[in-house]
């Protein structure tokens, strides 16, 4: 795939320097460097080294990523909310785990994924999902559909500049009605499940409350860092885990899985540097639980 970008600078860029604040990683500019593709100056073919004057366009063309066989292709469907040449947005369902693991390694929306992206024709076969959701977690999730895409993104991962918000029903009465649970998280040996531990990963999980009843809250959640079962823990070691989360201790009697959507996404699109926003509607079953 060929991408071009205009040096709109006063001075003469080197090439790596000029794409690395575009976003674009080390590792992909070293692909290309190596073999993987070529770099070009107003059409023209370049050294890596070359300058980018002022003005002038940088075009970079990148070798197709084939398929990676160890992920088999499902034509299941998939809930796509947004497409563009660079990005996937999809809604995923409840019930369904984000990538292959010991236990399924057919029907992941990844495979589901791959399939889509073969039906579509694309060159590109190796998505790469920038955001995932636990397999009982419904709701948004982002995909870049190309390396270069992948590449680009990875500086808002790391500084959690990805604004996901999540909503979610958990047990009893919860107060403060907004505050910041800034806990380390860490693993429990032998076992899925994440607890609070002083050496842990630092985490933090931001919530505001939205509705209260006797028996549940729900609550709008903003993600400060992105740790395994991160919204989990948090509120299960405040005493009030989500509906339905048996792994850590929450009531089963209201709804068959975590109470727990990915609502909304938001991102700074490193290609046309705009900001994109998408949401998803409450699901059914989480639906239903406000009903009553």
């Amino acid at each position: 795939m060929r991408y071009t970008w205009t040096n709109q600078g006063n001075q003469p860029e080197k090439i790596k320097p000029f794409l690395q604040a575009l976003g674009m990683g080390h590792r992909l500019i070293s692909d290309i460097k190596h073999g993987q593709g070529q770099f070009l100056i107003n059409g023209q073919t370049v050294a890596p080294t070359a300058l980018v004057p002022s003005g002038a366009q940088l075009t970079i063309i990148v070798n197709p990523e084939p398929g990676d066989p160890a992920v088999q292709v499902n034509h299941q469907p998939i809930t796509v909310v947004y497409e563009d040449e660079h990005w996937l947005v999809v809604d995923k369902p409840a019930g369904l785990s984000s990538i292959p693991g010991p236990t399924n390694q057919t029907d992941t929306l990844l495979n589901r994924i791959k399939g889509y992206l073969m039906e579509q024709g694309a060159d590109d076969l190796r998505p790469h999902l920038v955001s995932r959701l636990d397999r009982f977690t419904s709701g948004l999730v982002l995909i870049a559909k190309h390396r270069v895409a992948h590449s680009m993104i990875a500086s808002q991962v790391q500084n959690h500049e990805i604004d996901k918000r999540y909503l979610a029903i958990v047990s009893g009465q919860l107060t403060p009605d907004h505050d910041i649970i800034d806990r380390p998280i860490g693993r429990v040996a032998d076992s899925p499940k994440r607890m609070i531990t002083t050496d842990g990963q630092a985490a933090q999980t931001e919530y505001w409350c939205e509705q209260t009843t006797a028996q549940w809250t729900l609550i709008r959640v903003r993600l400060h860092t992105g740790r395994t079962h991160q919204i989990r823990v948090h509120l299960a070691a405040l005493g009030h885990p989500l509906l339905g989360d048996e792994l850590y201790g929450g009531p089963q009697d209201l709804i068959a899985r975590q109470a727990l959507h990915a609502t909304s996404l938001t991102f700074k699109d490193p290609f046309s540097r705009r900001t994109l926003h998408f949401e998803s509607p409450l699901p059914a079953d989480m639906q239903q639980i406000l009903k009553h």
